[in-house]
This record gives structure tokens, sequence and C-alpha cells, in this order.
């Protein structure tokens, strides 16, 4: 037997008016470190194209991967062995991977960083193998680090003559401290005339804030350019490193706009402290729709002539729930317009509903943000 529950949720909104706005939230202090960043102190990617060998039959079929061929020739040739035939060629363990990391800022030669190995090709695993040497370069073509050594697989892959299971990604594997970094990237932070900090959200505010607290510890030398960056010139650059180290430790008080940020394939719904909403009137009924469907089978009589038919038997209930009312004052907070909804006595997907709806009647003071 199979049931089908269909629910179909009016939602009526009524907006009756705003009164005064609520004090603010108060917000607990950060530091600038964790909400900004230093201009030129950054991560730069690096890529690079290898081969993993050592693979227990997973890796590439050279038929539908022939980069891979030309690859293993190519590595062959440069190891003194060559005139091999495409028949010679048949290797099932080896692997086309592209190679990816991060180079940190101030990294130096000899310093190991982390890499990603992710499949190229067909093959069906890399647990086992070995990254050949590869080069790594930067968007200028340069290489700065070169990686190879035994790859980590997480996920795990096994197939049988009639079933298979597959567990996480095991066409993606990582080597820790699996590249050195053989090239410095040129930049010297004690020849900067002036510091910029970015913020990662810009927000007017929140730069002016900044712009203050520094202006306030150092005397001055700080200016808010835009929403997002904030100059500053010091009038000693003898120790920039220490300058940047006193300005990061210090704290201010960020601001934000208004925003709900609703995930609907989860049903998960944020809620920021500045949402407010005018004064609204939601009816939320209820009428649900069960389908249900069982299978009957009606067969011939013994010894008779006949086909076994199947017949389908559906029935179909409506179930119909009175509305209910619930009036949500003007300009509520937070945790006002969260006991409003609860008092409903709404489920999660119905909330998100009801906060589209209340965003097109205009009544709600906040960005909605669907993801």
């Amino acid at each position: 037997m199979a049931t089908r529950v269909c629910r179909a949720w009016p939602i009526v909104f009524l907006a009756l008016g705003l009164t005064q706005a609520q004090a603010p939230a108060v917000r607990a202090e950060v530091r600038i470190k964790d909400i900004a960043q230093f201009e030129g102190v950054r991560e730069n990617q690096l890529v690079g194209y290898g081969l993993v060998v050592g693979l227990a039959g997973t890796g590439d079929s050279l038929r539908n991967s022939p980069f891979t061929q030309r690859s293993i020739e190519g590595m062959l040739e440069r190891l003194g062995v060559g005139n091999l035939t495409d028949e010679q060629m048949r290797t099932q363990n080896t692997a086309a991977v592209m190679v990816t990391a991060m180079l940190p800022p101030f990294a130096r030669r000899g310093s190991t960083i982390d890499v990603v190995v992710s499949s190229l090709g067909d093959a069906s695993s890399l647990r086992g193998g070995t990254l050949i040497v590869t080069p790594l370069t930067g968007a200028d073509g340069e290489v700065y680090a070169v990686s190879q050594g035994p790859i980590a697989v997480a996920g795990y892959a096994a197939q049988g003559a009639n079933a298979s299971i597959v567990e996480g990604v095991p066409t993606v594997a990582r080597i820790e401290n699996g590249a050195t970094v053989e090239n410095e990237i040129d930049f010297k932070i004690n020849d900067m005339n002036s510091i910029r900090i970015a913020l990662r959200t810009p927000d007017f505010t929140t730069a002016e804030r900044i712009e203050q607290v520094i202006n306030n510890r150092l005397g001055g030398g700080a200016t808010a350019l835009d929403s997002g960056t904030i100059e500053v010139r010091p009038t000693d650059k003898t120790d920039i490193p220490g300058l940047l180290a006193e300005i990061e430790g210090l704290r201010v008080q960020p601001d934000a706009i208004a925003k709900v940020v609703i995930d609907a394939r989860s049903g998960t719904i944020v809620i920021g402290a500045d949402v407010r909403i005018a004064e609204v009137a939601v009816s939320q009924g209820g009428l649900t729709v069960i389908v249900k469907e069982e299978i009957e089978v009606s067969q011939p009589e013994p010894i008779s002539i006949g086909n076994t038919v199947v017949v389908p038997q559906t029935e179909v209930t409506v179930q119909e729930q009175e509305a209910q009312f619930s009036i949500l004052e003007g300009d509520v907070s937070l945790q006002r317009l969260v006991d409003g909804l609860n008092a409903i006595g709404v489920s999660a997907s119905q909330t998100i509903s009801i906060l589209q709806a209340i965003k097109a009647a205009g009544a709600l003071h906040a960005d909605l943000e669907i993801i």
C-alpha cells in the first residue's frame, strides 16, 4: 500500500502599520583580523599536471584517456625507455591527475605545503598510488613548488560481479606537506609606503569604526577610502610587521545589513538580529489530501483459460482545517518575530513561505536571500 499526502497552505497577509524603531541589538566587539585582511598579504593558487602510479588496476584506461598514454610515453622516454608500441602500453596502474595547492604569504624556499590530487581521466580510485614529480606553477607561468609522494584517499570504492559500493570520493586525494617551495614571491612588507585593510564584508559603518579605532590607538594616519578599504600611513616605517600585529589585534564593533537567509533544500532559516517587519496579520490554514493506493491481483480459476490481471484500488480523502489568524505586532524584534511564528504552529517549510510572502508585501525590512 502506498500513501501520498499533499498539503496546501493558503497564506494571507495584511499590512496594518509601522511603529517607531526599537533600539538596535548590541553586538560583541571582534578583532580586526577576524573581519579584514591586509592588502598584499594573501595566498596564491598553484596548479600542475602529473601522473599517479602504483594503482591496483584502478587507473585510467588508455583507450579512453589518450593523454595518459602520451604522458606515460613522455615520462618513460625521459627515463631512457622508448620505442613502445600501443600494444605494449596496456597498463591500468597509472592515472593522470591535476595537482592544486595554495602558496601561503611569505612562504620561503624549502618550506612545505599541502596539495590536492584530482583524477583527470576515468580512473576509479587513486587509493594506494604515488604522485610522480610534478611542478606547480602560478598564474604567471613560473614554477613555485614541486610535489611528489604517496597520496591519502578518504573515500573508497569496492565492486563485485553484481554489486558495487562507493563511499566518499576515491578519485580525489591529499598529500600532507606534499610540495616543497622552490621559488619565493618577491614582496617586502617593510618597503610599503601605506597599509591597506580590506574588509571581507564591505560596509561603510564598519569601515568608519575601524578608522576611528586605529586613529585613537595610533594618534591618526588612518582613512576610510570606501566601504571595503581603510588606508593607514605609518609615521614610523622601521617596524611595519609590529604595526600590523598591533592593528589586527584592535577590537571593533562590526555592522551589517539586516538579512534573512533561507536554505529551501534543508529547511534552514537564519534571521539576523536587525530584522524588522511591519505589523501584519497572518492566516495559516491547512488542506490535507491523502491518497491511498492498494494493488489487487485477479487470477483465473484453476484449470481454466485466462490471464492474471493487476487491479489498482485508489482511495482519496480530503481533510480541511480551519484557518488560524495571528497578528505580528509592528516593527517586532527577532525574538518576538520567532515567538509569533511559533505561536501559529508552522513548520520550517511554511515559515519560508510566510517570510517570502511578507517580503512580497513590503513588510519585511531586510534582505531575503535564498540559497
